[in-house]
């Protein structure tokens, strides 16, 4: 008798138990809270995870991604938004960037990589640009990619809308979890936050049970909020433009830089380096509250132009009319 209401009260309590979590597991979906929705941006729908580098595209993987317009996108096996590569004896351009460089809210013939390759003789082209990413993150990129793309010139692309706040923090935007940079005592930079945490819209994603439960989903917001909390670190922005600079340059390449628009501080930086340097002030962008900024069609042939001028008068290359 004992056993059996012993087990009858082991019965009860679980389906109390279940009858629980499935309550609380419709009450989560029926408000939908915000942090627990899946994502939608460029990087939610063609990104995935990285340890190194907190998102990176998957290889090879094509979607249509809504911003100011809709976009079709197709990346290479490099995982860049750009035509297959292949390492020939031509050199090659890499223009490293952020969603300016990928081409948020542009197809891949409108941006300015595309309307440069037609006007440059005896060059590739390549356009290493990840949406989201920060100074930081695209230092790290470039030299995950030497072996493999080897470029004779890198033209770094900041974007003064966010890099700084970018390369302050080790999360941004929809709570995306990524390296940082900290200043040691001998002032030297060292990287932080690796491996980086799987942020919770990956893992909505790309883990089975949190995609399908939100009870999980909840679980893992609070978990990353205790264990993984945002971070701010003193703006390392100069010092990761001299560490980009140092490593181009000790490869054998040249190295120079395009800012979105004028920043003051790093163009005075850049030109007590003497590196090289062009703005976009002026390049047309899209309006709006939340998806505006980045280059229309007409944006993009300005940057093209003026990137033109500073790969000329830095003897770079020549130019088709």
């Amino acid at each position: 008798m004992k056993s059996g209401k012993f087990l009858q009260t082991l019965t009860a309590m679980a389906i109390m138990t279940v009858v629980t979590l499935a309550t609380l597991e419709i009450v989560l979906r029926v408000v939908d809270l915000r942090e627990l929705r899946e994502g939608v941006s460029e990087r939610s729908l063609s990104y995935q995870y990285d340890s190194e580098l907190g998102w990176a595209a998957v290889p090879g993987s094509s979607a249509n991604v809504t911003n100011a317009r809709t976009i079709k996108v197709h990346h290479n096996s490099l995982g860049l938004r750009d035509e297959e590569f292949t390492l020939y004896a031509t050199p090659t351009i890499m223009f490293l960037g952020d969603s300016f460089v990928w081409g948020l809210d542009a197809e891949a013939s409108e941006r300015f990589t595309e309307l440069l390759k037609p006007r440059i003789e005896g060059f590739k082209i390549l356009a290493a640009g990840v949406s989201g990413y920060g100074t930081d993150q695209e230092y790290l990129l470039l030299k995950k990619l030497w072996a493999k793309v080897k470029p004779a010139v890198v033209v770094l692309i900041f974007c003064t809308d966010n890099d700084r706040q970018d390369n302050s923090s080790n999360i941004r935007y929809e709570g995306y979890q990524k390296p940082y940079f900290s200043t040691a005592p001998d002032g030297s930079l060292v990287v932080r936050g690796q491996p980086v945490p799987k942020s919770r819209l990956q893992a909505m994603k790309e883990d089975w049970w949190v995609r399908h439960f939100w009870l999980v989903r909840l679980a893992n917001a609070v978990y990353l909020k205790l264990r993984h909390p945002a971070l701010q670190v003193v703006d390392p922005t100069e010092q990761l433009v001299d560490k980009i600079r140092e490593f181009v340059e000790a490869n054998g390449s040249k190295f120079l830089v395009g800012l979105q628009t004028n920043d003051t501080a790093l163009v005075r930086h850049l030109e007590a380096r003497q590196i090289p340097l062009v703005t976009f002030d002026g390049a047309a962008s899209y309006p709006g509250e939340g998806v505006g900024g980045h280059w229309t069609p007409e944006g993009h042939k300005l940057v093209a132009e003026r990137l033109l001028g500073l790969l000329s008068a830095n003897e770079v290359l020549r130019t088709k009319p």
